[in-house]
């Protein structure tokens, strides 16, 4: 089995746990409410990893803190995941639409990204 599918097969049985289970395909208000879970979920992760390094330039007390670090990256991917599935996406359509999306960004820096093109990631 695929490393990525592993997780997301081990993400749903986590949720299941939990009793939090994917809105319905057509149910665009619980999808907004869990994308909303996520995300803030994912906001207070992205806060407990800054709050791994020292960010505080005027505090002598920091110090960096690598193995929370860590810690915090897994707890984003975590919540990453969830969201994933709360868009109905799969392991492969995730990997799928980085691969696509990768592209985009090579084909950005190689024509310098002077402008914005909002429809060259319309396909993903």
């Amino acid at each position: 089995m695929d490393k990525l599918e592993h997780i997301f097969q081990m993400q749903s049985r986590l949720n299941a746990r939990i009793g939090v289970l994917p809105p319905a395909a057509d149910d665009a208000a619980g999808k907004a409410q869990w994308i909303l879970n996520y995300t803030r979920a994912m906001q207070q992760e992205l806060a407990e990893l800054i709050d791994s390094v020292p960010w505080k330039w005027w505090a002598k007390y920091q110090q960096y803190d690598e193995q929370n670090a860590r810690v915090e990256v897994v707890d984003l991917f975590h919540f990453l995941v969830s969201l994933a599935q709360t868009l109905g996406m799969s392991a492969q359509d995730v990997y799928d639409a980085y691969l696509k999306k990768n592209q985009i960004n090579h084909q950005r820096q190689d024509s310098g990204y002077a402008t914005k093109d909002a429809n060259d990631s319309r396909h993903i």
